[in-house]
């Protein structure tokens, strides 16, 4: 302990005061002690020891790194409270260099992975934090020297802590951010492939192992890539086989790329572990931001989507973030979240295109496509949002308002328009709705609602749906045709045809995909094979007792050829487009659509 008087100078000290500096203690006396343990170093410590000196403040406490005489550093907390009844204060040194070790070693241990010795997720994040909170500060800065005052915190009893980084980890952070900063954030965010078999069939030690060996590789090309960087890159094991290379001074996506590229190639090398020979993969994800204005949950959030893409691209690779195409995954997003609630809200409406005799051009039917009015993205076409419902269900819900309002509308134009021959509905059916919802009841049951006779109803399957029924699927299908309900393939022709399982299903119509039709757009040149293929199928449903409707017709080249060689009916935009209600009205009355 020493005694200084109000302008902060030494009147005496205790011998270990003077050992603890590595001095006589008599030759503390009439020296500043502000030099002696470093108060003067930084600007708020200064001021908060300045403020005890003046009686203005009760007491304060720091923690500063002294040098020894013998060469040694040391960990010093000072504490500095006035003394009663005098205008002097007294200053105390405590050696807790010890104290301060021990610190350290178990922040390391917290902060690092045991298996890979890798910072771990918390270590992860806390120099991801600091990297941008530093780019923010000096943005704000705009390069003008600032403050280097204390470090935040605060010792015992609230009193400011001093300005030595307790951190060597965010003393290295903020280092990196020196001359040259590009002001760009970068991150590598990768998992391995197959890591789950390994440990599966040869054991967690053997996991550990690989991990381990995992860590070591991406340690060397981090290192091979940000050698001549201040603190290289942070490489860290997130938990599991997920790994991160953080990049705090990114020069630009080239340099990603390239280190993402020497990761995957070294990841390709086998493995030689215990006498076991293992070859791995990665799949990564690269994002670069600006660090201004981007978060860590921001960050990553980017990170785990452009990973997510890269095993959905087939694994083994690297994908770099694209924000269009994570737009459209927002908007995906966006759009299962509401779809549910819009059935409910009446969202949702049809409209109708018209499926129109080849040999008299009279229209025979329509199909039913369902839209979705989206207050936020308008009108949406079914391939926006009809696999999202298949996905999450909705489809069930959909589905059964979809086939009660096209039956409700086409009994009502059965009403308004008599006719010797009623047009029939088509609507398009999910195997979804097959396995998840009772369908041949809700069709007796909305047959019966509606009043509709069962054979103006078509149910249109995919060829991939129908060609695998078995089970519950083929016994629906066949129930449904037993009540007079039409079935019809959708897109025939895409799929794996089986000729011969055709046969044996309750089809009674084929609908060629318009890729077919689309052959027989060259009308000047046509492709003799095109209608071959196209005859040969429509010979083959008629011997089947099948009707056939071709789709995309638009051109009075295309109908003419397809009514030559025998189809039936004939959709597309020769006819019309899907149309409201009242137009399909319109055409049921006026003279037959010839072309």
């Amino acid at each position: 302990m020493a005694v200084v008087d109000q302008d902060g100078v030494v009147v005496t000290a205790n011998d270990s005061f003077g050992a603890l500096l590595g001095t006589e203690a008599g030759a503390l006396r009439e020296q500043a002690a502000a030099d002696l343990v470093d108060l003067a170093s930084d600007g708020r410590t200064w001021h908060a020891y300045r403020e005890v000196l003046r009686g203005r403040r009760s007491r304060f406490r720091c923690t500063r790194r002294l040098k020894h005489p013998d060469g040694r550093s040391l960990w010093a907390e000072v504490t500095v409270s006035p003394v009663p009844d005098s205008r002097r204060v007294l200053l105390s040194i405590a050696d807790v260099s010890d104290r301060r070790e021990l610190q350290a070693r178990l922040r390391h241990l917290q902060m690092h992975d045991p298996v890979t010795r890798l910072p771990n997720r918390a270590l992860f994040f806390e120099r991801l934090s600091a990297a941008l909170e530093a780019a923010a500060q000096d943005a704000g800065n705009a390069g003008a020297p600032g403050d280097s005052g204390g470090s935040g915190g605060s010792g015992a009893e609230g009193e400011p802590v001093g300005s030595s980084h307790e951190s060597h980890q965010s003393h290295e952070s903020h280092e990196s951010y020196g001359y040259g900063r590009t002001g760009r954030i970068g991150l590598c965010y990768l998992d391995l492939d197959g890591f789950k078999a390994v440990n599966d069939t040869l054991g967690h030690r053997i996991g550990d192992r690989l991990l381990a060996a995992v860590a070591a590789r991406l340690t060397e090309c981090a290192d091979r890539d940000g050698y001549t960087r201040s603190g290289g890159h942070l490489v860290a094991r997130l938990g599991g086989d997920e790994f991160a290379i953080l990049i705090e001074d990114s020069t630009g996506t080239e340099q990603l790329a390239d280190l993402a590229r020497s990761v995957l190639c070294a990841l390709q090398q086998p493995f030689d572990l215990a006498s076991q020979r293992l070859s791995v993969s990665a799949s990564i994800g690269v994002v670069e931001r600006t660090a201004r204005g981007t978060t860590a949950t921001a960050l990553m959030q980017a990170a785990d989507t452009t990973l997510y893409w890269a095993k959905a691209d087939g694994k083994a690779r690297w994908t770099l973030f694209d924000p269009e195409r994570n737009a459209h995954r927002m908007t995906r997003q966006a759009l299962s979240s509401t779809l549910r609630p819009a059935v409910e809200r009446g969202e949702f409406g049809l409209e109708y295109q018209p499926l129109v005799d080849l040999t008299d051009g009279a229209v025979r039917g329509v199909e039913a496509l369902v839209r979705w009015n989206h207050p936020q993205f308008g009108s949406l076409p079914p391939n926006r949002f009809i696999g999202i419902a298949e996905e999450d269900g909705s489809i069930v819900e959909l589905g059964r308002w979809v086939l009660r309002t096209s039956c409700r509308q086409a009994r009502q134009w059965q009403k308004d328009h008599p006719r010797e021959r009623p047009i029939f509905v088509s609507v398009n059916v999910a195997v979804r709705q097959v396995w998840d919802s009772d369908l041949v009841a809700d069709v007796a049951g909305i047959l019966a609602e509606t009043g509709l006779a069962p054979h103006l109803l078509q149910l249109e399957l995919t060829e991939s749906a129908v060609m695998g029924s078995a089970g519950r699927p083929l016994q629906a299908l066949q129930a449904l045709s037993d009540m007079g309900v039409r079935i019809a393939i959708d897109d025939f022709g895409t799929g794996y045809s089986n000729l011969a399982y055709l046969s044996r299903l309750p089809v009674s119509v084929l609908k060629l995909d318009g890729s077919f039709v689309r052959g027989f757009q060259d009308e000047e040149h046509p492709n003799p094979a095109d209608e071959l293929i196209v005859e040969a199928l429509v010979q083959l449903a008629h011997r089947l007792g099948l009707t056939v409707t071709a789709e995309c017709v638009e051109t009075a080249g295309q109908a003419a050829r397809l009514r030559r060689i025998g189809c039936d009916t004939g959709q597309g935009w020769l006819y019309s487009r899907a149309v409201a209600p009242d137009r399909i009205a319109e055409l049921i009355g006026v003279e037959p659509l010839r072309v």
